[in-house]
């Protein structure tokens, strides 16, 4: 037990109270290895709101009226922002060089539409949107990048597009010059004129109503999120992408996650040694 759950007091059972509350509404699942941790990152919530237990925090967050705010809060301690820039670019050069040509081709003078569904603090879209400029597509078609996040502070910096040299480490510095601006000691700024092809929002993954009108997109990246979802929460997902995803339609997973036991309406492709999951009209 955490020094923080006997400060503020765990009752038995009150753990998995919580861990499947926080589940149902983010789809985040910590298993009893990981229940500590989740307790260490809710604790500042606790004792920010004046309760003394876990359990006047759960119900609170079960039952109170004002407390869809306080989800917001939740999913911002809870989130993992690990993420930088070129990862796992085998996927993006696929659809650079062979998905968005035969999109483009089947779609004709219709807007292309990229979803970036987890994208953190905005290193995945604006990867994205460097492959894709140095493609020459924003000159060849009319695409939209669209990039969502469940964490309201994850979007912030996504919009405000200043970063650290660890988001750099994948990229070279021929890149960072071209795209980004010195912008302090050891930070960079997105230049505007990359950032401003990428529409940013708040989205919960577990939420139809969020995410309905986004994944009618005709790619869907929703990479290293699954890892952390049970695997009722990742159906659910997947489902939603495939109801209202545009045949062809492309999603992207991460390289550790694999979604064949939980779905049969994607087939696994494999696109210029990129795997990417595929729904045929």
């Amino acid at each position: 037990m955490s020094f923080a759950s006997q400060i503020l007091g765990l009752p038995k059972g009150t753990d998995s109270l919580l861990r499947d509350l926080v589940h149902d509404h983010t789809g985040m699942f910590f298993d009893s290895d990981r229940m500590e941790l989740l307790t260490v990152k809710l604790s500042p919530l606790v004792i920010k709101r004046g309760f003394n237990s876990f359990l006047d925090y759960y119900y609170f967050l079960k039952y109170d009226d004002n407390a869809q705010s306080e989800w917001e809060n939740v999913m911002n301690a809870i989130s993992v922002g690990e993420t930088y820039f070129w990862r796992e670019i085998d996927q993006v050069k696929a659809l650079a060089q062979t998905i968005l040509p035969n999109l483009v081709a089947q779609k004709s003078s219709e807007t292309i539409r990229i979803w970036s569904a987890a994208c953190s603090s905005g290193e995945e879209p604006l990867t994205i949107a460097m492959a894709l400029h140095e493609a020459g597509w924003f000159q060849r078609a009319s695409i939209e990048i669209m990039a969502s996040d469940a964490s309201s502070a994850a979007i912030e910096k996504a919009r405000k597009g200043v970063y650290r040299e660890r988001s750099f480490r994948s990229l070279s510095e021929e890149r960072r010059a071209k795209y980004f601006s010195a912008y302090g000691e050891n930070t960079w700024r997105v230049r505007s004129e990359l950032q401003s092809r990428i529409r940013y929002s708040i989205a919960n993954l577990m939420s139809t109503n969020d995410i309905s009108g986004l994944a009618s997109a005709d790619v869907i990246f929703c990479r290293n999120v699954f890892i952390y979802f049970s695997n009722v929460a990742i159906a659910r997902t997947v489902g939603a992408f495939a109801r209202s995803i545009q045949p062809p339609g492309y999603l992207f997973v991460g390289s550790a996650e694999s979604l064949i036991r939980a779905t049969a309406e994607f087939t696994l492709e494999d696109i210029d040694d990129a795997f990417v999951y595929v729904k045929e009209p």
